[in-house]
């Protein structure tokens, strides 16, 4: 698999809202594809941005991935563990594959939320946190052009 050199950029403008087959009132747009990952060489399924209308919901469901769902506009309810529990914009929700989930639009606008699909496998090394390295000379260029 080639990993791409160069950083590309996906503006909202130029990502249309597909409707989800299956669900009721359930848009999304596809922020990574599983070939844009290979291009960044990592393992990812798929991130979505998606949106409920009012009256809306993703159905209860499971994958054959672990799913991180992160709602950043509006209330919704969660099929947590068999329970429906309320949430909100800022609350994550970690849902191991295999496992029966739902989110319903708990508001009066639509709600947004941004849901990563990762893929599980048998033999998966420990993750651990970042390195970040600053570069010098891009960021005394950064500072000059008034970029922070």
């Amino acid at each position: 698999m080639k990993q791409s050199t160069q950083t590309s950029v996906k503006t909202s403008d130029s990502m249309e809202w597909s409707l989800m087959p299956d669900h009721v009132s359930l848009f999304h747009r596809e922020i990574v594809t599983a070939a844009e990952a290979d291009g960044l060489n990592v393992r990812l399924s798929s991130v979505l941005w998606e949106k409920i209308g009012v009256g809306g919901a993703v159905l209860p469901h499971y994958h054959d991935v672990a799913e991180i769902i992160h709602i950043t506009v509006g209330k919704v309810r969660l099929l947590c563990n068999g329970v429906w529990m309320s949430y909100q914009a800022g609350d994550t929700f970690h849902v191991p594959a295999g496992v029966v989930h739902s989110v319903v639009n708990d508001d009066t606008a639509p709600t947004e939320q941004i849901s990563i699909f990762l893929p599980v496998t048998e033999e998966t090394p420990s993750n651990r946190f970042f390195e970040t390295i600053q570069v010098q000379a891009a960021l005394e260029k950064t500072l000059e052009s008034g970029g922070g």
